[in-house]
C-alpha cells in the first residue's frame, strides 16, 4: 500500500523519531510503513490519521492493480 507519511512528516519538520513518539511505536515502524515494507494495523493507521488531522483514504493510497483486458 502506498502512503503520503513521509511528505506529511516533512510538511511538518519532524523526524522519524518525532513521529514515533507521536505515536508511540519505534522509529523503525515509521520507516518500515513509509518504505512500504509494512502496512499498519487499522488502529494504528487510525492513529496516523489523527496524529495528522487527516482521513485515512488521505494519507493511505491503494494501488491500483492492471486489469487484465
Amino acid at each position: 500500500m502506498k502512503n503520503r507519511l513521509k511528505v506529511l512528516r516533512a510538511e511538518r519538520d519532524w523526524s522519524q523519531q518525532d513521529l514515533a513518539t507521536r505515536l508511540d511505536v519505534s522509529r523503525q515502524s515509521v520507516n518500515a510503513i513509509e518504505t512500504g515494507r509494512y502496512d499498519p494495523s487499522l488502529p494504528l493507521a487510525f492513529r496516523i490519521a489523527d496524529v495528522f488531522g487527516l482521513a485515512i483514504e488521505e494519507i493511505f493510497l491503494r494501488e491500483e492493480k492492471p486489469t487484465a483486458d
